[in-house]
């Protein structure tokens, strides 16, 4: 009879392989994503109007409000949101990538399917974390603007050019830039990964967040060009989401792609 002690210990189950990446493997995921969307354009303006319609209504109901100066913090945030639409993007990559058919029902049907998965817990996180930003600039709003006058308060052009105002402008940016990083940091590559793997929504964001912070360079490059390409998108009344979101959303895939080894590989 053999000892229990003698066999050998079982051998402790690694996570995802993070790979080293470059600038130049951030620009290539790009040029990549924008093949994508030319391929099968159909799909790209159909998330991106999702999404276009979506910041349209958002900016139609500040104004409605009658509070434009929470144009910025939700203009800031709005973004976030933008991995979710580009569930289906990654989806139609995906396909493309091992060689499937694009078919609409099969690509809706994927985005369909995540909602018994982990992208609802993915989405409740994000959602906590937009919260958290908007409880900060509520408390930012009232600390630096909540005692000037009402004319000034709700005169967005007359605010930024006061010292309270672009004080209130400075702290907010600060503020919603630690924010906006963590949310990058552990939504960069997770959506596409719990699309790809049957993984948990915890161990998808610890990877994202490796991934990140062992590609900070490059991932800051994606960080900015997200970024930049979505303000610059919204515009010309959100009509650059478009083209914007669907190149990025796919660019997202073959990034997700690049920093992350398949599964079963040697670290």
């Amino acid at each position: 009879m053999t000892d229990a002690s003698s066999q050998p210990a079982p051998r402790p189950a690694r996570g995802p392989v993070i790979r080293s990446i470059t600038t130049d493997d951030v620009h290539a995921a790009l040029a990549q994503g924008w093949a994508d969307f030319r391929a099968a354009p159909q799909f790209g303006l159909f998330f991106g109007a999702i999404y276009a319609l979506g910041g349209m209504a958002i900016f139609g109901q500040l104004w409605l409000w009658d509070r434009p100066f929470w144009i910025i913090p939700f203009a800031f945030a709005f973004p976030l949101i933008g991995p979710f639409v580009a569930v289906g993007l990654y989806e139609v990559s995906r396909r493309r990538e091992s060689g499937e058919p694009l078919d609409w029902a099969e690509v809706l049907g994927a985005v369909w399917r995540e909602r018994g998965r982990q992208m609802p817990s993915m989405a409740f996180v994000v959602l906590a974390g937009f919260m958290i930003w908007l409880w900060f600039a509520r408390l930012i709003v009232a600390l630096f603007v909540g005692r000037m006058a009402m004319g000034t308060y709700s005169d967005i052009e007359h605010l930024l050019v006061t010292g309270n105002g672009l004080s209130m402008l400075v702290v907010g940016t600060a503020v919603g830039g630690v924010i906006a990083f963590l949310l990058f940091a552990i939504t960069a590559v997770s959506l596409p990964m719990l699309l790809d793997r049957d993984v948990d929504y915890v161990t998808a964001m610890v990877t994202s967040f490796n991934a990140v912070t062992s590609n900070l360079v490059p991932m800051l490059v994606w960080a900015f060009i997200i970024g930049a390409g979505l303000m610059v998108a919204m515009v010309p009344f959100f009509l650059g989401l478009l083209v914007v979101l669907p190149a990025l959303g796919h660019g997202t895939w073959h990034l997700y792609r690049k920093v992350v080894a398949p599964e079963g590989a040697a670290s």
